[in-house]
């Protein structure tokens, strides 16, 4: 079908009034002015408001709609200018010049061929004009892919694309990857961009005094390491991109969606489904779905410690006598440690100190005969220090390794030292990282996983094998170092029970990556970069296809001074924020313990009796979910849903859902309202419209159906519901009163 030299907007019946035409397709009437293109399962209509999308099985509902005003797309020649700071290093400030911009699309023909149908027309500028397209193609049922380019020889120089969709007024929102500060996005500016989330994100004084101090390594509410072009909105619309460049997704206006890609060409897909679980479903036939655990993660905690054999070995005994269920210890200090301004850091030449840790084998051994794994850790940088610099030393010489354009390698400063990149676009370097693994994690140490850390730092103006663009690259390096990993794992004998788990990643990482964790927080309470961005985190990375998800126990990042050559600390966790965040991740996928940035001025598990009490208990309390939370893991891998859950998720037709951003659900059948803040005892809970709840405790009917309440939450019982008619109820309760945590 092909219409020629027609105005973008036509006057004229809506979209209402349509016959049906065998097969489902809904087409208009002879002198109806809507014009309707089936492509494949979808449906392409030009309005008088412009374009639009639906899907044959819901023909009146639009999922897809260009900008009211018209002016939906918009190609452009740009300059940028990027800079990288921080340490580590790993931040980014980018900023354009645009030297012309081509608006204002006219459709001069739409071209329908079986599943596709282009869309053709011209943009303007006040230099002149230039052709575009817009491609649909109907890639799958629930897929509808898009490609929109610029046309023709004067379209040459044209390095930035726009998609402006229309957005309701009031409608939510969600996605972006994972977003630390807000779940809802209305209203938000978003850079799609792999980068460090840095320290205070805009908490006054501390940010600034980050900024100040430690090269802008500050960063603010909107930084992520796991970032994704993608949303879903509380109206049931979903978009994503597939493009790996830089973007950007501008959500400040009311009636729009503006997003700009550092492309030639944008590539994304609109997606079809009736709840917000069927568009993850679709989503993640993209982007991938996160594997089963293996079954020993589900047998309690993952000490996370430090300090050499002896030490260990202290705390795990000391584990054990309080009774705390122990499924595995991870030593991420397997290779010695450093000291530096930042705290206790690690030597990267990933291979065993056997002088630090004597008796290696013979721990692993005793922790593998009570059903434990130990796993320890990597990231992909080198170390270049003298007499810990042999890996580096070898890849610099078979050219492995980020170079400047001269040549030489492009050094990455952390903290107070500068370390060597792997460059992943070179097959032989992955080879080569991924072997050291193999033989020095999974053979001489016996390692049964890792943390797989950074992958954000990668620089715009590297030199990579063959010419590779590092713009291209940059947000696809975590994804390849994170498939770098899964090949190590899956290329042994008992891949099937190792995990590693990463904290930066893109798009396609779920299909990768084993677990996710959701980086560095600061040890405070606030909402800027503390124990609710956790919250926040798992909230958003769960909408966005990171279904597996978890935080560092009582945060990581410890702010500290030197005073007479003693360690004071400035901001550190308490034994409370401590003890709340040993309750909020019992309720995740994995319950894993963190010492800190500064282990011996920081309160830890066995600081006391009260904490290891308090471990004990929430490590039985994660063990006795083990059942439901294995139903929900096998449903992240068999359908991408997240084992936290937004309320959303459950009661999209609840508005009062939408703002929520410190309570979820595990699963559909347990509801968490977590402690987050110091010193109280009570939260207010909101229970959704559509439900009934009751008290895990008491097991008395809780709240009210679109009430807020506020409900008791001493500690050592946080405010957690069962949904009245849960088909799991019974198998929880059972499963909680078998460890000895509820009566």
């Amino acid at each position: 079908m092909n219409l020629k030299r027609r105005d973008f907007f036509a006057a004229g019946a809506s979209a209402a009034a349509i016959a049906t035409l065998p097969g489902g397709i809904a087409a208009p009437p002879a002198a109806a002015p809507d014009e309707h293109y089936p492509v494949g399962d979808f449906i392409l209509t030009r309005t008088e408001r412009g374009l639009q999308v639906s899907h044959k099985q819901e023909p009146d509902r639009v999922i897809w709609e260009s900008e009211p005003e018209g002016n939906f797309i918009i190609a452009e020649r740009a300059t940028v200018s990027i800079s990288e700071f921080g340490a580590p290093e790993g931040t980014f400030e980018i900023s354009d010049t645009v030297s012309a911009s081509y608006e204002k699309p006219t459709i001069e023909a739409i071209n329908a061929a079986g599943n596709t149908t282009t869309v053709s027309g011209v943009l303007t500028a006040p230099t002149g004009a230039i052709g575009y397209k817009l491609v649909f193609e109907a890639v799958s049922t629930t897929h509808l892919r898009f490609v929109i380019s610029a046309d023709g020889s004067k379209a040459f120089g044209v390095n930035r694309i726009r998609l402006v969709v229309a957005s309701a007024k009031d409608e939510a929102i969600f996605g972006c990857g994972e977003q630390l500060t807000y779940f809802n996005q209305k209203g938000k500016i978003l850079p799609i961009l792999v980068q460090e989330h840095g320290i205070g994100r805009g908490r006054p004084i501390i940010t600034e005094l980050v900024d100040l101090f430690d090269h802008e390594s500050g960063g603010n509410p909107y930084h992520t390491g796991l970032p994704a072009p993608y949303l879903i909105t509380s109206r049931l619309r979903s978009l994503f991109l597939e493009n790996l460049e830089y973007s950007v997704f501008d959500m400040r206006h009311a009636n729009r969606i503006d997003m700009k890609v550092w492309s030639a060409t944008m590539t994304g897909r609109t997606l079809y489904g009736k709840t917000p679980l069927d568009l993850i479903e679709a989503y993640t036939e993209y982007a991938g779905r996160m594997r089963v655990l293996p079954d020993w993660v589900h047998n309690g905690v993952i000490l996370g410690l430090m300090g050499g054999t002896d030490l260990v070995r202290s705390k795990l005994d000391k584990a054990r006598k309080a009774d705390i269920p122990v499924a595995g210890l991870w030593l991420q200090d397997w290779v010695g440690v450093r000291t530096t301004f930042a705290g206790t850091q690690l030597w990267w030449n990933w291979k065993l100190d056997e002088s630090y840790y004597p008796r290696w084998r013979e721990l692993v051994a005793d922790v593998e005969s009570q059903g434990g794994k130990v796993l320890v850790y990597i990231n992909p940088f080198l170390a270049t220090e003298e007499d810990h610099n042999e890996l580096f030393a070898e890849a610099k010489d078979k050219g492995y390794l980020v170079q400047k354009v001269d040549g030489t390698p492009y050094l990455i400063r952390n903290s107070s030292f500068y370390v060597g990149m792997l460059d992943l676009s070179n097959p032989g370097a992955r080879a080569w990282i991924k072997n050291i693994m193999k033989t020095n994690i999974i053979g001489a140490a016996g390692g049964s996983g890792w943390m797989s850390d950074f992958g954000e730092a990668l620089p715009f103006d590297a030199k990579l094998y063959g010419g590779a663009d590092p713009a291209v690259w940059h947000n696809r390096y975590p994804e390849e170092w994170q498939r770098v990993n899964r090949e190590a794992i899956d290329e042994t004998d008992r891949g099937g029970e190792m995990l590693f788990f990463s904290r930066s990643g893109f798009t396609q990482s779920p299909g990768v990556a084993t677990l996710l964790w959701l980086g560095d927080q600061l040890m405070t309470w606030d909402a800027y970069d503390g124990i609710k961005t956790a919250v926040v985190g798992l909230l958003s990375a769960g909408v966005s296809g990171f279904s597996l998800m978890h935080s560092d126990v009582g945060g990581y990042v410890v702010i500290k001074a030197s005073l007479a050559g003693k360690q004071i600390p400035v901001i550190n966790r308490t034994p409370e924020l401590l003890m709340r965040w040993m309750e909020l991740n019992a309720f995740t996928a994995v319950l894993r313990t963190m010492e800190g940035a500064a282990p011996d001025i920081t309160p830890q598990f066995d600081s006391s009796a009260e904490t290891l009490a308090h471990m004990e208990r929430f490590g039985k309390f994660y063990k006795g979910l083990a059942h439901y939370r294995k139903k929900l893991v096998a449903e992240a891998a068999a359908r991408g849903y997240p084992v936290v859950r937004h309320l959303f998720l459950h009661y999209p037709d609840d508005p009062n859902t939408h703002e929520l951003r410190y309570q979820f659900l595990l699963g559909p059948d347990l509801m968490v309202a977590p402690v987050l803040d110091k010193g109280a005892d009570t939260v207010e809970v909101y229970f959704p419209e559509g439900s009934e709840w009751i008290d895990l405790w008491t097991r008395a009917d809780a709240g009210k159906a679109g009430d807020w309440v506020r409900m008791p939450a001493p500690l050592g019982k946080p405010a957690v519901f069962l949904r009245k008619s849960g088909a799991t109820n019974t198998e929880i309760i059972e499963g909680l009163k078998a460890v000895g945590v509820l009566s």
